[in-house]
């Protein structure tokens, strides 16, 4: 062996020696990014068994009802998300923001004040969007599908809307890193739903029978989310947010009502694109073709559950990274979460190609496996939204939800215009085809922002340092 080779040969050793107790040990060192793996491990093992446990209960509910059947319990659910999303105030954000800064000055009473607030916000949300889905099935439910023997489904299921009051408790429970909590506590709704499905799919019970099983199932998971986010205030000993001060909140918080009308009016540009879609897809094809779309995009929740995950899991961190300075971390965390959900974005569009077909079909039946090609698209948009997530959560902790905003608010319009133009020619894959195209702007614009931001501020800081020496 020539001494060039003995060197390299020792390299090599020394590569496969050295290196992996090095990374194992920067593994057990690290406070930035394995604890948020962790975090992030967790919740996506307990979403992905959530939404297994939906699936299996969609499963039953294709197989108990016909498909137009189907079809019309799909825009009686969308009817109700609907309404709930363009209303309800996504709290949690503005909460998570404004109480990142109150910790610093350590005032629980005033904290608990800023929960109530936020609970207050979605007290009044809901109410207003379960009283909205029944005034529009009851005035324009025949547009999107409905008959006039329809509308009490949709009452039923307001009942659901009007009690999903939780971001208040998703702010505390994320604050307190209770990301267990966040992941598994939708296992004990999706398995009574389950249950209730097997037991009406045995009975041979129709339409009426599943819609209050999708109801109860939602109800007792509100009020899980909020015992826990009660608990998790109580044990960081903050006061209970029902009896703190609740004089004054606008005057003694400002910025807060703020921030959360932007963010409900991003959320607002959004449902428009995750959840009216169906009700676009049943208005210009019926809905049998909703039935299917539907699927399409809850089998697709899947991979984009990694998306949300992460965005509960950072968006905390990422606001605290950010008041405190510290733009290097900040900008690996970003970086590094964005080449992950690539990656799984890729593994899923890879396993679909293969088996997806065959697969929709054994679950749902055979009539659903039409859904497969609107499948196969979605997760090409569901690619563009995961490397969102990110980028997204990032400008809402640099306090820049306007650039949010105006980012949907243009994704929005493109992708009305594509699945209005495409829906009534192509069906329901018109709409997967607008959702692509929507995600490909809007992931180039929060990418943009998002390094804009960070340059601004490290020419602000570097400003700084010259002027101080």
């Amino acid at each position: 062996m020539t001494p060039q080779h003995g060197d390299r040969s020792r390299a090599l050793l020394r590569l496969l020696g050295v290196l992996p107790s090095q990374i194992a040990a920067r593994w057990r060192a690290s406070e930035l990014i394995r604890p948020r793996l962790i975090s992030i491990l967790h919740l996506l093992s307990g979403n992905v068994g959530n939404l297994a446990l939906m699936m299996a209960s969609l499963a039953l509910a294709t197989r108990a009802l016909q498909q137009h059947d189907f079809g019309i319990m799909v825009i009686v659910l969308a009817i109700g998300r609907v309404s709930e999303r363009l209303i309800r105030f996504e709290s949690w954000q503005p909460l998570v923001r404004f109480v990142a800064l109150e910790e610093k000055a350590g005032d629980r009473d005033r904290i608990a004040s800023l929960y109530a607030y936020g609970l207050l916000l979605d007290l009044g949300g809901s109410l207003t969007a379960a009283l909205l889905s029944i005034g529009f099935a009851w005035l324009a439910g025949k547009a999107v599908g409905l008959r006039p023997d329809d509308v009490p489904l949709v009452a039923i299921y307001a009942v659901a809307i009007g009690c999903n009051v939780r971001g208040m408790a998703s702010a505390a429970l994320r604050l307190a890193g209770r990301f267990r909590s966040l992941a598994y506590v939708q296992l004990v709704s999706c398995l009574v739903r389950l249950g209730l499905s097997g037991a009406l799919l045995v009975l041979g019970a129709g339409l009426t029978g599943f819609i209050i099983a999708w109801t109860v199932s939602q109800v007792l998971d509100a009020i899980l989310f909020n015992v826990l986010g009660f608990r998790a205030l109580h044990d960081g000993g903050i006061p209970n947010p029902l009896r703190a001060d609740r004089r004054h909140l606008a005057r003694r918080f400002p910025g807060f009502m703020q921030f959360a009308v932007t963010t409900n009016v991003s959320s607002m540009m959004r449902t428009i694109t995750h959840e009216m879609d169906t009700l676009m897809v049943s208005t210009f094809a019926g809905a049998a073709t909703a039935g299917l779309y539907y699927l399409s995009r809850r089998i697709a929740k899947v991979a984009q559950t990694a998306g949300e995950m992460i965005q509960t899991v950072i968006y905390p961190d990422l606001a605290r990274l950010w008041n405190q300075g510290d733009g290097a971390a900040f900008r690996r965390v970003v970086t590094m979460l964005q080449a992950g959900l690539a990656g799984i974005a890729c593994c899923a569009i890879a396993a679909c190609w293969l088996i997806g077909k065959p697969a929709v079909g054994a679950a749902f039946g055979p009539g659903y496996a039409e859904s497969y090609p609107m499948l196969l698209i979605q997760l090409f948009a569901v690619l563009l939204t995961l490397h969102s997530a990110p980028s997204r959560s990032a400008l809402l902790a640099m306090n820049r939800p306007a650039e949010v905003l105006l980012a949907s608010m243009l994704s929005t319009g493109l992708f009305v215009v594509t699945a209005v133009t495409l829906i009534p020619r192509h069906g329901g894959i018109g709409a997967n085809i607008a959702h692509v195209v929507a995600a490909l702007l809007i992931a180039g614009l929060l990418d943009v922002a998002f390094w804009r931001g960070v340059r601004t501020r490290k020419a602000s800081a570097m400003s700084s340092m010259g002027a101080d020496a």
